[in-house]
């Protein structure tokens, strides 16, 4: 306190006499003293309003920024920061206030304890004097921690006067001794009663007064905060009231720790904080800066998936209740596991063959309450809706053989290998097609003891990385992809469509730079015309976690919309990609599923690559993803979009020798295609069955099978 009274002290004490000369009442002077505090620290009210407005206004970019860099933490903190500095926004001024107040309150503390020094301005060697006067007239060897405030009280008393008068004046520095005590004894510190140089107590009595005011001042003052504070009226409500609460016992709790001096400051602090609130919001109003009608789509969004979520979580409670029941965790045998119900498609051949070949029961845990699988009504499939923290669990205590599933990165995250039974076998199944290395996580699959490739440059990649990284050999079974294969029978049987107009699809991704955020107004600007029919296809994910920004491209276009251009939002059908004569993407896998499927080439457009593997070139492979673009179709640059019609024109006019190359391209990449399901499926009833399975693919084996057509492409695109 003696440094903080020395610094903060003093200058407050100058203010507080100031006040105490002009009202001669110590109460009041504490309560303008509190006044002249809020309207010094007035531009910094304003500041924090203009901080707080801008960080209201961002929100709806902040979220995006989250679900585009949700693998890369390190990613996200570099966008929000550029993101701070492109809007100059100061993430800590919301605390300045915070800083400014603290400081404040212990230099107020300091001169409610020494009015000696900083109201009546006596000299230390006075005080001192004081001080020994007081311990000998009281027969005490320490004041405790108000030593001013004792001598005030006892120089009050008038049996205490002679002694007093007792002091020598020249150990005063000079000073005269009955003046000084009627200087001493003119500091009231009494206000409507009440000593504010006592600490209140439990005892009841005026002073528990200041307690009481001060939790109902912080009440009235969150009240009206909830109402007009630009950042509170976008809290919940749990969120507000919480605040509201804390704040009401820690102004109380307050209050009992300091003088009462202090609390009453602290209440008319509170009082006062109420028309500065309503002052700053005439000033920078928020409705003229912020979209309040998009914010309110966005929080009703957030009720609408929080009470999703809670239904989802009762549902999930239910069947986990329900499989765990009995000795049904036992008799599982074979379980898949998909995390919506889009994943299906993938597993769909599979299943198909294992159930046509064998007798297997397949239990199938998704993590989609409206997946798929729930409607096909097939006995030997037993769904089970489980997610969050009871999937966790229930995964480890897994006692099956063999677990099937999409999802990467077992036993890095919430998925964890079973703790119960520890030789069950970790099947991979790729949901695309193209590299292994780029388009996962570090260690990825580095858990999983199957890898189900679809090609043999995965299973050379797979074999690098655990060289790499140094870690276990794992099976390698050759299956090919299903969802080619479903692609490729379901185009054959809709038989040829020609189109009176070339149909262009434009598929992006949903990663960051993609077509959608970066490009399209030139694509379209090109395309939207009487020659083409366009017909612009968001990724779901892209709608799932930008549902304003897909908004706001329907809002700017749907002007346009006829039957040569829409913008489909519809995933339940293919029939648009069968359709279309070619399509434009970036770093889609919509690519090779269109190329693979209708032979028809695809026109890539160079946004910044999707790398999900920063360590990717670790391997000397370069990955399909960049290698296939101009087999199966041409590259060009963002600027070349301003003159899209050429590179549109070009593809179309040579597609019969694209589909030479890419007829070629399918028939060496893919194993087993058109057979991928019963690949797999021989594979998984001869390992249930307790055989023992042949590694399929080996390292020294397949170090020299990628395909020439490949190798070709590798040795002339740059990565």
């Amino acid at each position: 306190m003696g440094l903080i009274g020395n610094i903060l002290g003093t200058p407050l004490g100058y203010i507080m006499k100031l006040c105490y000369d002009i009202i001669n009442n110590y109460g009041i002077a504490v309560i303008i003293f509190t006044l002249l505090t809020k309207v010094i620290l007035f531009p910094v009210s304003l500041m924090v309003q203009k901080n707080s407005i801008k960080m209201i206004r961002m929100k709806p970019r902040l979220d995006s920024l989250k679900y585009q860099y949700v693998d890369d933490k390190d990613a996200l903190l570099d966008a929000q920061s550029d993101l701070y500095k492109q809007e100059k926004y100061n993430p800590f001024a919301g605390i300045i206030p915070l800083l400014i107040q603290l400081p404040l309150i212990f230099g107020l503390i300091d001169v409610v304890y020494r009015p000696l020094k900083h109201i009546l301005h006596f000299s230390q060697a006075a005080i001192n004097t004081f001080t020994a006067k007081t311990m000998e007239i009281t027969g005490m060897t320490n004041l405790g921690s108000s030593p001013e405030l004792a001598i005030l009280r006892n120089v009050a008393d008038p049996s205490n006067y002679d002694a007093y008068m007792s002091c020598r004046s020249d150990s005063l520095g000079g000073s005269d001794v009955s003046q000084m005590i009627e200087k001493m004894r003119s500091v009231d510190m009494n206000f409507l009663g009440i000593d504010l140089s006592a600490v209140p107590g439990i005892a009841i009595n005026l002073l528990l007064l200041i307690p009481v005011f001060a939790g109902l001042s912080a009440l009235i003052m969150c009240i009206v905060q909830n109402k007009v504070n630009v950042l509170q009226t976008e809290q919940g409500f749990f969120a507000r009231w919480g605040m509201t609460v804390f704040m009401i016992a820690f102004s109380v709790y307050f209050a009992f720790l300091v003088p009462a001096g202090v609390g009453l400051y602290w209440i008319f602090g509170n009082l006062f904080s109420i028309p500065v609130m309503y002052l700053v919001n005439i000033i920078y109003n928020p409705k003229q800066y912020i979209d309040y009608d998009t914010l309110g789509r966005i929080k009703a969004r957030s009720k609408a998936d929080a009470e999703s979520r809670r239904r989802n979580s009762k549902l999930s409670r239910k069947y986990y209740r329900e499989i765990c029941r009995g000795n049904t965790l036992e008799n599982m045998r074979l379980m898949f596991y998909s995390e919506q119900s889009g994943f299906y498609k993938y597993f769909e051949n599979i299943i198909n063959a294992l159930l046509e070949k064998s007798d297997e029961v397949i239990y199938y845990i998704t993590s989609d309450p409206d997946d798929k699988i729930f409607k096909l009504g097939i006995d030997r499939i037993k769904p089970y809706y489980i997610s969050g923290n009871q999937l966790i669990a229930f995964m480890m205590k897994l006692e099956c053989k063999m677990v099937i599933m999409t999802t990467p990165d077992l036993e890095k995250y919430h998925i964890k290998r079973s703790r119960v039974k520890k030789n069950i076998e970790y099947v991979f199944v790729d949901h695309a097609c193209t590299s292994l290395n780029l388009t996962y996580r570090t260690g990825a699959l580095d858990y999983f003891d199957t890898i189900f490739v679809v090609s043999k440059n995965q299973g050379i990649e797979v074999r690098e990385m655990e060289k790499l990284r140094k870690t276990k050999r794992k099976r390698i079974v050759k299956c090919g992809y299903g969802l080619i294969d479903n692609m490729i029978s379901a185009y054959n049987s809709m038989g040829r469509i020609e189109n009176d107009k070339p149909t262009i699809l434009i598929a992006p991704s949903w990663q960051y730079d993609n077509i959608l955020d970066s490009c399209l107004d030139n694509i379209l600007s090109g395309l939207i015309c009487d020659k083409y029919r366009v017909i612009v296809r968001p990724h779901p994910q892209y709608i799932r976690r930008f549902p304003l920004q897909t908004e706001a491209i329907i809002e700017k276009y749907k002007d346009k919309f006829s039957s040569d251009f829409m913008i489909e939002t519809d995933f339940s059908s293919n029939v648009t990609v069968y359709t279309a004569d070619m399509v434009i993407t970036d770093w889609s896998a919509i690519a090779f599923e269109f190329s693979f499927t209708t032979d028809k080439p695809t026109l890539f457009i160079n946004t910044e690559m999707k790398v999900v593997n920063k360590d990717y070139r670790k391997i000397k492979i370069k990955p399909f993803d960049i290698t296939a673009r101009d087999i199966i179709g041409k590259s060009i640059s963002k600027e070349e979009t301003v003159n899209i019609t050429d590179a549109v024109d070009s593809l179309l006019g040579g597609r019969d020798s694209y589909r030479e190359k890419i007829e070629e391209l399918k028939n060496s990449y893919f194993y087993n295609l058109g057979k991928s399901g019963d690949a797999a499926a021989d594979y998984i009833i001869e390992r249930l069955s307790g055989k023992r399975h042949k590694d399929i693919a080996s390292a020294e084996r397949q170090a020299g099978e990628i395909s020439q057509v490949t190798l070709k492409c590798s040795e002339n695109t740059e990565v």
